[in-house]
């Protein structure tokens, strides 16, 4: 009895052997004669990239003011229209001066007035200091003749200082530009009477050239942002929407004072010299604050990184159209790229998408070719060739920047 059980048993661990060994030959066949995964890849590049910090920016005016009067009177001439550029200097507007005119001509001939009566009085005292000396005249008579010249000293500053006033008046009556800059909409207009110190501004006048972007960034960045800013200028970009291939360069011109308690940011702003004046006042812009170089480190278009359990991964395509896993470490992303500082190098290949469809080992077919690396002709491509070429894309790209 024991030994036909010893021999069932025998037979039963052949058997389930064969069905084993059948099964796994099954599933060979079956992954061999699975059709390759369609993916789209991108090479790894090395080289230089620069660190940023990006963010929404508006665009201010470096200044900016209210052009008002500071005389009243009739508006003669208008030498200005909206939108004008003007010069720093160039007359606006022109007041009627008339009343200013007169009123300087009746200082300047009380001024004479008082000159001619202090001469006068300063000759009655000077007799009058030799009579007294001789007791001619009395004490009485002396001290008047003192006060009068005295009197007339202080009369003749007086007329001086209404002299002034009427030529700074009959000045104000030029209205001019008090800094180069673009005229706004011209509220006030030739013809109308408008009074000191009205309300009412004759126009806005903005400065253009140069200009500032304003920009928040998080507070964890002060320490450094700080740190570079004394060290080195700070080139600061910003691009427009709708012209991503011509950002404006600028450098960080100022750091605020106190941190946004209720947002943790703290405000920047980059001054750029607007040649070109694409930047307006209002205008809001992609702002990337550059505040050093990586250099030789490598990169990968972010979608190329996947997370699983045991971390970041990603899938290397091999000169065989295998599909390896590898698991990376990544340093952040800059501009849809994700930097890898461990376990990847500088010219292989990564797929970009069909991740799902992948396993370690699989075949696969590269789809839909295109200039950021994937091959024109469906196949991996050289990875050493490609790897070199973007890589110094890569560096040149990130120095210029």
């Amino acid at each position: 009895m024991k030994s036909r059980s010893g021999l069932r048993a025998l037979w039963l661990v052949v058997l389930c052997s064969l069905v084993l060994a059948g099964c796994s030959e099954d599933e060979k066949k079956r992954s061999q004669a699975r059709p390759p995964a369609p993916v789209s890849v991108a090479v790894a590049e090395s080289g230089t990239v620069p660190v940023r910090i990006t963010a929404v920016g508006n665009v201010e005016p470096v200044r900016s003011v209210a052009v008002r009067t500071q005389v009243g009177g009739q508006i003669l001439e208008q030498r200005v229209r909206d939108g004008q550029e003007v010069a720093a200097g160039e007359v606006l507007f022109v007041l009627d001066g008339r009343p200013f005119k007169a009123a300087l001509l009746q200082a300047q001939g009380k001024l004479e007035r008082d000159q001619a009566l202090l001469k006068r009085a300063e000759d009655d005292l000077a007799r009058y200091t030799g009579l007294k000396q001789k007791d001619v005249v009395s004490q009485q008579q002396f001290d008047q003749a003192q006060s009068d010249a005295k009197s007339l000293r202080g009369s003749i500053k007086l007329s001086e200082a209404e002299i002034e006033q009427a030529k700074l008046q009959l000045e104000y009556s030029v209205i001019k530009a008090p800094f180069a800059g673009r005229v706004g909409t011209v509220q006030v207009n030739m013809g109308n009477v408008i009074k000191a110190n009205d309300d009412r501004s004759l126009l806005t006048l903005v400065q253009i050239q140069p200009i500032y972007v304003s920009f928040s960034v998080p507070e964890q960045y002060l320490s450094e942002v700080a740190t570079r800013m004394g060290k080195t200028p700070l080139e600061v970009t910003a691009t427009l929407a709708g012209d991503d291939a011509n950002p404006e360069r600028g450098v960080l011109a100022s750091v605020d004072n106190a941190v946004d308690r209720t947002t943790g940011t703290i405000r920047l702003k980059g001054l750029f010299q607007n040649e070109s004046k694409r930047l307006w006042p209002g205008q809001f812009a992609k702002v990337a604050l550059n505040l050093s170089n990586r250099e030789g480190v490598v990169s990968v278009p972010s979608p190329a990184v996947q997370q699983g359990l045991q971390g970041s991964f990603v899938y290397v395509v091999t000169p065989q159209n295998k599909a390896e896993f590898r698991l990376v470490e990544t340093g952040g992303s800059i501009e849809g790229r994700t930097i890898v500082s461990k376990g990847l190098s500088g010219g292989e290949t990564v797929v970009t998408d069909g991740h799902v469809r992948l396993a370690p080992g699989s075949t696969v077919e590269v789809k839909n070719p295109s200039p950021d690396g994937k091959a024109p002709d469906g196949k991996a491509p050289d990875a050493k060739a490609k790897g070199g070429a973007q890589g110094g894309a890569l560096g040149a790209e990130g120095k210029a920047q």
